[in-house]
């Protein structure tokens, strides 16, 4: 049986939730894992500076125009005054969860006292933490990982924390700050994390597959499932899921066809959401995506990052796709 997955007063769909993603997780790419079955996506980061907040990048990742609810962002920082005051303004443009960005291991946010590295200072933790819940009466979220480094694995100590400063929910990364990215990610710490504390809390790190979403999900007890980099180029992971935790079958591949239509649906979004020309820019990524377990030698990728025009983009991933339907094989 799943897990129902609840955040304060609010019943999600689903147990799955995209993970909020620095130059990933924009609008756009929200609304579409929304569409391919996710029962949560939350906001980028934006950063609690609010006098950072006039440059584009910050007023596009505050942008929930059209977004079902509950909306969900997050935020970084390391001043409990800033974040108290970005939780607030943030609840005023319409978020309904705000989520405390205590994961991220990107230098850049480390080096700032922000993300990840907040948690070797437990007690700047337990400050943000009280601010931040007493700015706002909408929930508010915490996304951390297992630890500073692997001989200081302190998630149990800051999740309690988080539930006596009123934290409604917890997502637990299975990785330390030092670990970034690299190895596998461990689910043990997530199982105490879980087993210590009331509230709910989700799952994240490596999960790519149904078989790895039921595993997690089982070895764990958690109450659903953030989805981040194995969404990337695959927004139909959520539905894939979804459908193996429900009946144990696997849906069948979406075929060329759909995988056509919605990359193509996602530039026009791109396109429009940013203007041309970042538009054009920002596809890129998402294109090598969508385009990895086909396109192997980068040919056609390395080609399509010469484009400018975003017309063009559409017209060459049309005969991509009308090539690699025909068996073509794609030369230099």
């Amino acid at each position: 049986m799943l897990p129902t997955a609840k955040i304060g007063p609010y019943t999600l769909p689903n147990p799955l939730i995209v993970a909020p993603m620095a130059g990933v997780t924009d609008r756009p790419f929200r609304l579409l894992c929304r569409r391919m079955g996710a029962g949560l996506a939350v906001s980028e980061m934006v950063i609690a500076d609010s006098k950072l907040w006039h440059t584009r990048k910050s007023r596009t990742r505050m942008n929930h125009q059209g977004e079902p609810e509950p909306r969900s962002v997050q935020i970084a920082g390391g001043d409990p005054d800033m974040l108290a005051d970005a939780a607030r303004q943030n609840a005023e443009f319409g978020a309904q969860i705000i989520d405390i960005n205590m994961g991220c291991p990107a230098k850049k946010v480390c080096n700032k006292a922000a993300g990840s590295a907040l948690m070797k200072d437990e007690k700047l933790v337990q400050e943000i933490l009280e601010a931040v819940v007493s700015a706002v009466d909408i929930p508010v979220t915490l996304k951390m990982r297992t630890g500073w480094d692997r001989d200081n694995r302190n998630a149990k100590t800051i999740a309690k924390m988080a539930e006596d400063a009123g934290i409604q929910a917890l997502a637990v990364h299975g990785r330390t700050r030092a670990d970034k990215y690299l190895g596998d990610a461990e689910y043990d710490t997530i199982a105490e994390v879980k087993a210590s504390v009331g509230i709910p809390v989700f799952a994240n790190g490596d999960i790519t597959t149904p078989e790895k979403a039921r595993h997690v999900l089982a070895y764990t007890g958690a109450d659903g499932l953030l989805i981040g980099r194995g969404a990337q180029g695959r927004p139909w992971i959520f539905r894939e899921i979804m459908h193996f935790l429900e009946t144990g079958e696997h849906l069948a591949a979406p075929p060329l066809t759909e995988v056509e239509q919605i990359l193509q649906e996602h530039l026009a979004e791109l396109h429009s959401f940013y203007g041309e020309k970042m538009g054009v820019r920002i596809a890129r990524k998402h294109v090598g995506w969508y385009l990895q377990t086909h396109d192997e030698s980068k040919q056609f990728r390395s080609r399509f990052n010469g484009i400018e025009d975003p017309l063009e983009q559409k017209d060459s991933i049309a005969q991509y796709f009308a090539r690699l339907r025909n068996g073509e094989v794609f030369a230099a």
